[in-house]
């Protein structure tokens, strides 16, 4: 869902429309929306300089409606996010905090975390009984997550330096120990959360660059969702509530 911007939507937001599309960050920005009622405590892990980069509006509109908006990152750019009433660089196994949150969001990040066990066990601590924990990544076996787990950084740097014009200093490792659905339900089930809903999102993102390549993709996606097969390329969504104290796992 994508809140009015300034000026009229651009040739790429217009093919997608012709082809009923959504993009994964689309999908999660309305399911934030949905979540982030008025008052409550928000935690976002890996926000760097915007919660959600393509949709400036929806940020300011969240930030304003929330209670409190907690961000943490252990890249400098977070001192550039203006959204944030709270802020520590730093990721989330250096975190540290009396303050319990009603809903964790973690956008593209999960891919880069190396211990999910110690990950999600702060995410237990910070949560209050009946809160949310919001993941939103690359699925594990999409060709590019593929790609990437077989080759160096340094080649991730160039290939999205020319495909998405995507800092070098914006590229950083990936171990893809989170981007199951499977690996998410047996991390977060061992803390005390249940899985609330689960998306495999179809990603026709990869070649949108360019508009007879951005075609290709919405074409081929048409064709295998009208036969109900998966897109090869995806990213994967999962809300995971914490269980009230004295209700069984």
């Amino acid at each position: 869902m994508r809140l009015p911007e300034a000026g009229p939507p651009g040739w790429g937001v217009r093919m997608r429309e012709r082809f009923g599309y959504y993009t994964p960050d689309e999908v999660y920005e309305a399911i934030l929306l949905s979540l982030v009622r008025p008052g409550i405590d928000w935690l976002d892990v890996g926000c760097g300089h915007d919660l959600f980069p393509s949709n400036r509006k929806l940020t300011q509109i969240l930030s304003a409606r929330c209670g409190s908006l907690t961000g943490i990152d252990p890249d400098p750019a977070i001192h550039q996010n203006v959204w944030l009433h709270h802020r520590e660089q730093c990721g989330i196994e250096e975190f540290a905090t009396d303050r319990r949150f009603d809903l964790i969001s973690m956008r593209m990040v999960a891919e880069h975390i190396a211990d999910p066990d110690a990950a999600v066990a702060k995410f237990e601590r910070f949560t209050r009984p009946g809160g949310r924990v919001v993941v939103y990544t690359v699925s594990r076996w999409s060709p590019v997550s593929l790609v990437a787990a077989a080759t160096p950084t340094s080649f991730h740097r160039a290939v999205k330096r020319v495909a998405w014009n995507t800092p070098d200093d914006d590229t950083f490792p990936t171990v893809f120990k989170m981007n199951t659905r499977a690996a998410l339900r047996r991390v977060f089930g061992a803390h005390g959360f249940v899985e609330e809903s689960f998306l495999r999102l179809n990603d026709c993102r990869t070649l949108a660059g360019w508009r007879s390549t951005a075609f290709a993709e919405l074409v081929c996606e048409r064709a295998l969702r009208t036969v109900g097969l998966p897109y090869p390329e995806a990213c994967i969504l999962g809300v995971y509530r914490r269980e009230v104290e004295g209700t069984s796992r």
